[in-house]
């Protein structure tokens, strides 16, 4: 029984909870444990940010994950370090070894809880099914099952450890939305939320005498498995938000992403007995650690230089050629049809599985012409695409799309950074009109646009928020938040390693009359 009740938000350090116990009752069992959590994190190195300072990477998370187990180990405490999924992708060196790299360090510090994330999907279920099988920490998924119904091998749905006498309850669920969001095949996937309850229960059942949940989980689905009051302490991924919420009866935490910032949560736990019956009081303490302030362990530091030294070899690796002239100069992306342009919006609309890729000329920019029979590079394509931007997938209107075009043409005869880059769309239209008159028709595929219809659009989170004013794409809800979508960048590596040779040059997609 919890005393206060208070609201937190992003960046709060540290917040310390009252409890009480209950009248006449003697303890029978005292424990403190800390929980460390990480999610969403990609990039195995640190990175440069805007305040000069540098976070984030493996090295810097395990400096505090074996800080914070010493710490403990010294007080009659103990750390479970949850992970709250998202890892095996998306980053430039996933696309090179399909996440290997990310096991290999996940298991120098090895989680007491994983709960699998959507991206861990992203190359395929035999990919998937290869890595967690590489694993050497425990992976839990209730909601997660193979075709034939049953359990994935080595993941549970639930357990329990005892701390100083105290039973706690662990479960953890799986994205259940991973299906439309990545490439599970057919791994069957059910209500994160509904299991959560359902398994939450069932360890009270079993004696658990505080409740445990990691979940990768959208944000409003957090909130169902709090509400629900199931679960004691809710650890998410997703959202990529630096987040606790604390209501004193039920907390929910997410720790940002890439390990730039790792909560801590120090939770005292006493449990009374009363006539045969156990109640448990408990509170937090809540650490939001800036991975800035931590020396980086000197032991993953050196396996990660290693993969970085095999990276800097694969960039300059060919990962296909051109067939056709690829020109990325300003004044042609920014004014016209483009055969790079085409290039990037083909790459954009195959990764999502759209009808239509829409992206702005301006996020092209190296500024260069690759002749016929040129190979391509893993670093031409970063150099083209410098920005880090991510493939956002939308569902807008016909009418919304044609406002979108027009904006994009809007500037013209002007070059301009709008200018559309599109795939899956034939136009026509007179830059002698007036702005926003100027398109005379457009056909999605082989038909006419309609108004009315919802179309599938893939482009940038750039334009997604509405920059270049496409501001009828920022009005449409994304199917994965824009954080958590993949980058940019790595599918068109990857479109360009499938086709091995570009042939679509200009195809009279964009005909200005």
């Amino acid at each position: 029984m919890l005393l206060v009740t208070r609201r937190l938000a992003t960046g709060l350090l540290l917040v310390p909870f009252g409890g009480m116990r209950f009248a006449g009752a003697a303890p029978v069992a005292t424990a403190q444990v800390t929980f460390v959590l990480v999610n969403d994190i990609y990039q195995m190195a640190d990175q440069a940010m805007a305040d000069g300072r540098r976070r984030g990477g493996f090295a810097r998370l395990a400096a505090v994950v074996k800080a914070e187990r010493a710490k403990a180990a010294a007080a009659g405490g103990q750390v479970i370090f949850a992970h709250g999924g998202d890892t095996l992708s998306p980053s430039l060196m996933s696309g090179i070894d399909q996440g290997a790299h990310i096991i290999t360090l996940t298991n120098l510090i090895p989680p007491d809880i994983f709960a699998p994330g959507n991206h861990e999907f992203d190359f395929g279920k035999a990919t998937f099914l290869e890595r967690m099988g590489d694993a050497k920490f425990a992976r839990y998924a209730a909601n997660l099952r193979g075709a034939d119904g049953a359990p994935l091998p080595d993941f549970k749905d639930r357990s329990i450890v005892t701390v100083g006498g105290v039973r706690i309850g662990l479960t953890g669920a799986a994205y259940d939305d991973s299906v439309r969001a990545s490439d599970p095949g057919d791994l069957k996937f059910v209500s994160s939320v509904a299991t959560v309850t359902e398994q939450a229960a069932a360890l009270r059942r079993e004696g658990a005498d505080f409740v445990v949940a990691v979940a990768h989980v959208t944000r409003e689905e957090g909130y169902e498995i709090y509400r629900a009051r199931a679960a004691d302490l809710v650890l998410t991924g997703h959202t990529h938000d630096l987040f606790i919420d604390f209501d004193g009866r039920t907390a929910m935490v997410e720790s940002s992403y890439d390990a730039h910032y790792v909560t801590a949560i120090d939770v005292a736990i006493t449990v009374d007995e009363t006539n045969g019956k156990r109640h448990t009081t408990w509170w937090p303490q809540f650490r939001v650690i800036d991975t800035a302030t931590v020396t980086p362990d000197p032991e993953v530091a050196a396996v990660v230089a290693g993969f970085e030294s095999v990276l800097d070899k694969n960039l300059d690796t060919p990962i296909g050629t051109t067939a056709v002239e690829l020109d990325s100069t300003s004044a042609i992306v920014r004014s016209r049809e483009a055969a790079i342009g085409n290039l990037v919006a083909d790459a954009m609309r195959w990764s999502a599985q759209t009808e239509v890729a829409v992206t702005n000329g301006g996020s092209m920019r190296a500024g260069k012409i690759y002749p016929p029979g040129a190979t391509l590079t893993r670093r031409d394509v970063l150099s083209e695409l410098p920005f880090g931007n991510q493939l956002v997938t939308i569902d807008i209107s016909g009418s919304a799309l044609t406002a979108a075009i027009e904006n994009g043409l809007s500037q013209l005869p002007n070059p301009s950074g709008r200018f559309p880059q599109v795939s899956g769309l034939s136009i026509e239209a007179n830059p002698g009109r007036p702005p926003g008159q100027r398109v005379l028709s457009i056909k999605v595929g082989d038909a006419p646009l309609d108004p009315g219809k919802v179309y599938s659009v893939a482009t940038n989170d750039f334009m997604a928020r509405g920059g270049d004013d496409y501001t009828t794409l920022r009005d449409a809800q994304p199917v994965l938040p824009i954080a958590d979508s993949p980058l940019l960048a790595y599918e068109v590596i990857d479109y360009i390693v499938s086709k091995g040779t570009i042939r679509t040059g200009v195809d009279g997609r964009i005909v200005l009359k």
